[in-house]
């Protein structure tokens, strides 16, 4: 079955989410990180994704005790991914080490593709290629890298997943970029989670549709109760059980 990601993103140790990842523009939906994601994990969520949006701005790293709490609270029951300033084999290393399952590296291994192997030899690394309208953006999506999308992923022959984020749609409930995640998915040499854009529970079936799709990241669309991570699962297993693609 394809894997949803209900995600916390942390802006000063509470759980918000930007506007196209404009840090101006957040909504805050809760004061305790912890609570959310046991919330996400008892609704059956296998993997909870995390993201310190303070370190992907700054690089400090001041939400981390935040998410080794979440890994210790999870563990044995949800996988911890998580991302936001992730820039060296030592960040990855002390994140594997507070119990997370899988890090995410977007501006660091844009800038240094190396590091993902690097890192890949302590824990499973995602890449996270966040782009406006095909051009890869870094340093929590204020710069563009020049990178084009669809050149990216044979960068990285180690990552475990790519992680594809449409920056125009993230926080919009706008709906997803199917054809473009359709393409991803075909391009890259490791399964694609999908994130950006995913508004109701057709999206999820949508997404769901597309062949080699690895994963689903929700935020916004949860936190503002357009369908909760049990109707999510549900579609999902359902769509397994019955032949996903039924395409």
């Amino acid at each position: 079955m394809i894997d949803l990601y209900p995600a916390i993103d942390l802006l000063g140790g509470r759980v918000v989410r930007l506007r196209q990842g404009d840090y101006s523009d957040e909504t805050v939906y809760g004061d305790d990180p912890v609570a959310v994601a046991r919330d996400f994990a008892a609704a059956g969520a296998r993997w909870v994704h995390v993201v310190d949006l303070d370190a992907a701005r700054s690089g400090d790293p001041i939400n981390r005790p935040v998410v080794a709490a979440i890994a210790a609270a999870l563990d044995g029951v949800a996988r911890v991914q998580t991302g936001g300033g992730v820039r060296s084999v030592a960040d990855a290393r002390e994140l594997a080490d507070a119990g997370v399952a899988r890090v995410v590296m977007g501006s660091a291994a844009v800038n240094e593709p190396s590091l993902v192997g690097a890192a890949s030899e302590y824990v499973d690394v995602a890449v996270g290629l966040d782009h406006r309208d095909g051009e890869v953006a870094v340093h929590g999506w204020t710069e563009g890298s020049g990178l084009v999308l669809d050149n990216a992923y044979a960068l990285f022959p180690t990552a475990a997943v790519f992680v594809v984020t449409d920056i125009g749609r993230d926080g919009m409930l706008l709906g997803p970029d199917l054809d473009g995640l359709a393409r991803s998915a075909e391009l890259a040499g490791a399964p694609v989670i999908a994130s950006g854009g995913v508004s109701s529970l057709a999206d999820v079936v949508a997404l769901a549709r597309i062949e080699n799709l690895g994963g689903i990241i929700t935020g916004k669309a949860v936190y503002e109760g357009r369908f909760t991570v049990i109707a999510a699962l549900d579609v999902l297993s359902t769509l397994e059980a019955g032949g996903r693609a039924a395409q």
